[in-house]
């Protein structure tokens, strides 16, 4: 710039070298006066944009270094939008299996309340038998000279009806698999037991000697298939004893294992 200002001062003293003593005076007084109007000017005005320089250079040092914080939060949230994708991706991968298991549980339970409701049919649908009754309160029951049907007086139990008290039958409601037991106590001297029919046939005998007096017993049981109308009895033979009394010594129960 100072460069600039002497080079024009120079052209303008050889500008007035030209002319004459008067006109060079005059010109010379001109243009001394022209520079130092303008010198003031132009080294203000240079100041002023060397300031506008400095401060443009300041500003672009903020703007650079604000350039790079922007840069550096943009790649801070490049890593977050990484993270949260891998995390999202994550929670996706695990509601998927959470319905997956959840859709096979209700599937299960869908089954197995079919199964249990399906059980409940079948439950109420399959006739409930079961019966147990004692002898009697008597005491001693034989020895007879012909054979006795037994009938079990003292009844306890006797779901679905089945045991006829006052025949000492069972009658078989539906065809299926049962269940029978007996236990028969003695106390007289000689021969204790029962027989057990199935429609007046003998199924099975069971006796034992006793030698001396005194309460004793045994007990057995059978599983029968039956047709429904099929009777169960227990028969005294002759010359058999038994004995019963208020504590229940000989006994008859039985019930429905399952319907085929």
């Amino acid at each position: 710039m100072r460069a600039v200002v002497v080079g024009l001062l120079l052209l303008g003293l050889c500008g007035s070298g030209a002319q004459g003593e008067v006109q060079e005076t005059e010109t010379r007084d001109a243009g001394e006066e022209t520079t130092k109007q303008i010198t003031p000017d132009i080294w203000a005005e240079v100041r002023a944009l060397r300031d506008m320089v400095v401060e443009l250079k300041v500003e672009l040092r903020n703007v650079e270094a604000t350039v790079k914080d922007s840069e550096s939060q943009v790649d801070e949230l490049k890593v977050e939008l990484i993270v949260t994708k891998m995390q999202v991706e994550q929670l996706q991968r695990e509601t998927s299996d959470l319905q997956t298991r959840l859709s096979s549980s209700e599937t299960e339970l869908l089954l197995s309340k079919s199964r249990i409701e399906q059980l409940e049919r079948e439950n109420a649908e399959e006739p409930k038998v079961a019966f147990y009754t004692a002898l009697t309160d008597a005491g001693d029951v034989g020895p007879f000279n012909t054979e006795k049907t037994l009938k079990h007086s003292k009844v306890f139990t006797n779901i679905g009806d089945a045991y006829n008290p006052n025949r000492g039958f069972f009658t078989a409601p539906v065809r299926g698999v049962y269940y029978f037991q007996f236990t028969v106590c003695g106390n007289q001297v000689g021969v204790m037991g029962v027989f057990v029919y199935k429609n007046n046939q003998m199924i099975l005998g069971n006796s034992e000697l006793k030698e001396e007096a005194g309460l004793k017993h045994f007990t057995n049981s059978v599983v029968l298939e039956l047709m429904a109308g099929d009777e169960i009895h227990l028969g005294l033979p002759s010359d058999y004893s038994l004995y019963d009394d208020k504590y229940h010594h000989s006994t008859f129960s039985g019930a429905l294992l399952f319907t085929l």
